[in-house]
């Protein structure tokens, strides 16, 4: 059972990162300027943040089952309306739609998950997790753009709908069974969600890691372009970072994340993704470029799976999926902000990576001056 859940995380992340390289050319390609091109990929992540919030309210007050079912049924409907896109209007509904449907999928399956884990594993168990998160992001982006290639996006859409689609009909037996043996997801009475130094560390913690990302996604490219490099090493370069930290997931270290509390393993994955940044800013070489994006990579999965603990650590099962809905918000708000706040500053790419780098190693050092009040 948990690694069909793991399955359902690995494909909404799919969905979302095979988008990244196809939305602005398709949106191009309906009659869309710079700004509504912009604006198409925008649209997702903003009405994703208000899935995210609307899916962990409901995973509280109905269980995460009925909404995660919702999720996958919503998304894969999205996904197949983008033949009917006849313009940068249509378009960007049809992305409102689609994130709005897909940001109810990923609370309410991690809600699942963590109500389902041992406190013990808990650490361990969102390694795995984020293995899978990373195993999506190194697939999607090459899916998206070697299928679209061959096709169009709408085609493109459509078959990730129906994977999506299939998992939902699987969801709707398997969770369901599931369902009827425990009934451990739905509390007997609402209880308030206690907003404490834990949770705002874990939130914090989310909103900055995609901030970095945001940085990443948008400089990077500029970076390799500058440099005169090809730019498909821009994409190498991701998928180096990418394969780090799903090492870093899957092998025997990710006992780490259990055995270390999850504060300490915060700090030194803000540190080591800050300081990466600093190099990624002042160096050209490729052979370093590569080294700077798997520290990274390793900064990265120290840190994701220690934002998952705190947050299970500071919420109880019956307001954890309210806490979840806040926390993936989090994290689309941290990737709009990144971009754009560099992007409005008009900053260069190297810049870019010193700001995001300043603002990582501050949060450690604020993390770990507020430690001792923390834990009193």
């Amino acid at each position: 059972m948990r690694f069909f859940i793991y399955l359902i995380i690995f494909f909404a992340f799919f969905d979302l990162f095979a988008q990244l390289p196809i939305i602005s050319p398709f949106a191009v390609s309906l009659g869309a300027g710079p700004f509504l091109a912009g604006l198409a990929v925008g649209m997702y992540s903003l009405s994703n943040t208000f899935g995210n919030i609307i899916s962990g309210i409901f995973s509280d007050r109905k269980g995460p089952y009925a909404i995660l079912l919702t999720g996958l049924a919503s998304t894969t409907a999205a996904l197949f309306i983008y033949g009917f896109a006849e313009g940068p209007s249509s378009l960007l509904a049809i992305r409102f739609l689609h994130g709005l449907a897909a940001g109810l999928t990923v609370p309410a399956a991690f809600t699942y998950l963590a109500n389902r884990t041992d406190h013990s594993r808990r650490g361990k168990n969102a390694a795995i997790s984020g293995a899978f998160v990373g195993l999506a992001a190194i697939i999607g982006p090459a899916y998206g753009a070697i299928y679209t290639g061959r096709g169009s996006v709408p085609e493109t859409m459509a078959v990730t709908g129906t994977l999506i689609g299939l998992l939902a009909v699987a969801a709707f037996f398997l969770l369901r069974t599931h369902q009827v043996r425990k009934q451990t997801d739905r509390p007997a009475k609402r209880e308030a969600l206690k907003w404490n130094s834990g949770l705002w560390r874990s939130f914090s913690g989310a909103f900055f890691l995609m901030f970095s990302q945001g940085v990443l996604a948008y400089m990077l490219p500029l970076k390799v372009e500058a440099l005169g490099y090809p730019t498909q090493l821009s994409g190498l370069l991701l998928s180096a970072f990418g394969l780090a930290a799903i090492l870093v997931f899957l092998l025997p270290i990710n006992r780490l994340f259990d055995a270390v509390r999850p504060i300490t393993t915060l700090i030194i994955g803000f540190s080591v993704m800050g300081a990466s940044l600093f190099a990624l800013a002042n160096i050209s070489p490729e052979p370093l470029l590569y080294a700077a994006m798997c520290t990274y990579g390793f900064g990265f999965a120290l840190l994701f799976p220690s934002i998952n603990s705190l947050l299970i650590d500071a919420t109880e099962p019956a307001s954890r999926g309210r806490a979840y809905g806040y926390f993936y918000a989090f994290f689309s708000i941290g990737v709009v902000a990144g971009s754009g706040i560099t992007g409005a500053l008009a900053l260069t790419a190297d810049g870019g990576f010193l700001f995001s780098g300043s603002l990582l190693l501050l949060i450690a050092l604020a993390n770990w001056l507020t430690l001792k009040r923390w834990q009193s």
